[in-house]
C-alpha cells in the first residue's frame, strides 16, 4: 500500500466519523500522517475507543437475578359470607291521605303548621260549626216534641184498652188510637235518625288527623270557603313505618321465593354515603307480575324508620339478603384479574415467587369477592402491582406502592 496524501486521508476518515476531537482524534491523526493503511487506521483507532470507555455502560454479571418486583397483597380467609341482591330503590310513604272536608262552610282553625308532625286524632281544621249546631238543635226538638206525642197516644192506647175491654167504645176507635201511637213511634224513629245525621255533620266540623304522619304543604289557609268533598286541603304522609319500594330481574324471583317460603327476609336501605348505617327492615310484599318491559318484579320492605332516616320519594340504596353462605373463601376484589383464559390471581409462595392460579368467582361483597374454587384459605395473593407480574417472578410485599 502507498503512504496517503495526509490532507486527503484525514478528510475522507473525518468524513466517515472516524476522526473526532480529543485524544481519540489525536491519535487517528498520527496514524494518518505516519501513512498506516485506512483499515489499520480504523482497526488503531478502535482499540482506542475501546480503551478510552473505561467503565461506562457496564452490565450485570451473567446469571444475577432480575430485582424484584414491589407489589401489596392480602392474605385470603375462611368466614360465613351474607347471599345478596344489590339494587337502587324509593322510599315511599306507608300511607298517605289527602284531607277534604265533608261539610261546606268556612275554615275558622287551622290547627297545626306546614310540615308539622300530627298523631292520630290531632285537631287539625276546624269548619265554622254554627249553622249545623243550629240543625242539631231543631233535630232534638223536633224529636223531644214527637216524643211527648208519642208517650201520650201510648196512655191512649192504653185507656182505650180499658174502655174496649168493657165494650164501651167502638172497636174501630181503638183501633185509630193504635194506629196514630204506632205512627208516633215511627216518626220519633225517623227523629232519632235526624239528630245522628245533624251530629255527624257537626262532628265533621271538626277534622282530626287520621295517620300518625307529616304534614305537606297547606293548600286552603284560615278563612277561605270550602266545599264538602272538593279540593284538598293538606295531604298527610305516613313516614314511620314506611315502604321501601324496589326492583329485581326476574332471574332472582325463584331464589327470593324459596328463602321467603324458609323465613323472613332481611332488607336494608340507605341514602348514598351513609352506607355504614343502613336502616333494617324485612321483605313484606312481592309483585304479582313481572315488568314485560323491564324484564323485573317490584317488590317492597316495611321498615320502623324510628329514627326518619328514610323520606318519601328519596333514592336509596338497597340490599336484599337472601341466605348464608358458610365457611366461604374470600380475597380482596382487586386481587381477582381477567385474562383471555378467565378469571385469574397471583399467589404468593414461600419462596417470595409468584404463580398465576385461575378462579372461580362467585359473589362481591363490601370490596371482597367469594372465590369458589382455586386458592385456599390463608394463602396470599397480590392486589397491586400485578402489571409487572409472569408467573415465577420474585417480588417484595409493601405496605403500599
Amino acid at each position: 500500500m502507498g503512504v496517503w496524501n495526509f490532507p486527503a486521508r484525514f478528510d475522507i476518515l473525518k468524513h466517515y466519523g472516524v476522526v473526532q476531537n480529543g485524544a481519540k482524534g489525536v491519535a487517528m491523526r498520527e496514524h494518518v500522517r505516519k501513512g498506516v493503511p485506512p483499515l489499520a487506521a480504523i482497526c488503531g483507532v478502535l482499540l482506542v475507543l475501546a480503551g478510552c470507555s473505561g467503565g461506562d455502560g457496564s452490565k450485570a454479571a451473567p446469571g444475577a437475578q432480575p430485582p424484584a418486583v414491589p407489589v401489596t397483597a392480602a392474605l385470603s380467609v375462611k368466614r360465613d359470607v351474607p347471599v345478596q341482591l344489590r339494587v337502587i330503590g324509593t322510599a315511599e310513604a306507608y300511607s298517605t291521605v289527602s284531607v277534604k272536608t265533608m261539610v261546606n262552610g268556612e275554615i275558622v282553625k287551622v290547627g297545626f303548621q306546614e310540615g308539622q308532625d300530627v298523631k292520630k286524632g290531632d285537631l287539625i281544621f276546624v269548619i265554622d260549626p254554627r249553622p249545623y249546631e243550629a240543625a242539631l238543635k231543631t233535630a232534638e226538638a223536633n224529636l223531644a216534641k214527637n216524643i211527648a206525642l208519642k208517650e201520650n197516644a201510648e196512655r191512649d192506647v192504653k185507656r182505650y184498652a180499658y174502655l174496649i175491654e168493657k165494650d164501651l167504645v167502638p172497636k174501630q176507635q181503638f183501633d185509630q188510637v193504635a194506629s196514630a201511637a204506632a205512627a208516633l213511634g215511627a216518626t220519633v224513629h225517623a227523629d232519632n235518625a235526624v239528630v245522628e245525621n245533624a251530629r255527624v255533620q257537626l262532628g265533621y266540623c271538626f277534622i282530626r288527623s287520621p295517620v300518625d304522619g307529616r304534614t305537606g304543604n297547606l293548600f286552603l289557609k284560615k278563612g277561605n270557603v270550602v266545599k264538602a268533598n272538593d279540593a284538598a286541603l293538606v295531604t298527610i304522609h305516613q313516614v314511620a313505618p314506611i315502604y321501601v319500594t324496589f326492583s329485581v330481574p326476574e332471574q332472582s324471583l325463584g331464589e327470593i321465593r324459596k328463602y321467603r317460603a324458609a323465613g323472613t327476609l332481611k332488607v336494608e336501605a340507605a341514602a348514598p354515603g351513609k352506607e355504614k348505617h343502613p336502616a333494617r327492615g324485612t321483605l313484606t310484599f312481592i309483585g304479582n307480575a313481572v315488568d314485560n318491559a323491564t324484564g323485573t318484579i317490584q317488590l317492597k320492605g316495611t321498615f320502623p324508620n324510628g329514627d326518619r332516616s328514610l323520606w318519601p320519594g328519596q333514592f336509596v340504596n338497597v340490599v336484599l339478603t337472601l341466605a348464608v353462605k358458610p365457611n366461604a373463601v374470600l380475597v380482596p376484589t382487586p386481587a381477582v384479574q381477567t385474562g383471555q383464559k378467565g378469571q385469574y390471581v397471583f399467589v404468593v409462595k414461600s419462596d417470595q415467587t409468584v404463580e398465576s392460579r385461575p378462579v372461580v368467582t362467585g359473589e362481591t361483597n363490601g370490596g371482597e369477592t367469594v372465590v369458589e374454587k382455586g386458592v385456599q384459605p390463608g394463602e396470599r395473593v397480590v392486589t397491586d402491582g400485578q402489571l409487572r407480574l409472569v408467573p415465577g417472578a420474585r417480588v417484595e410485599i409493601k405496605a403500599g406502592l
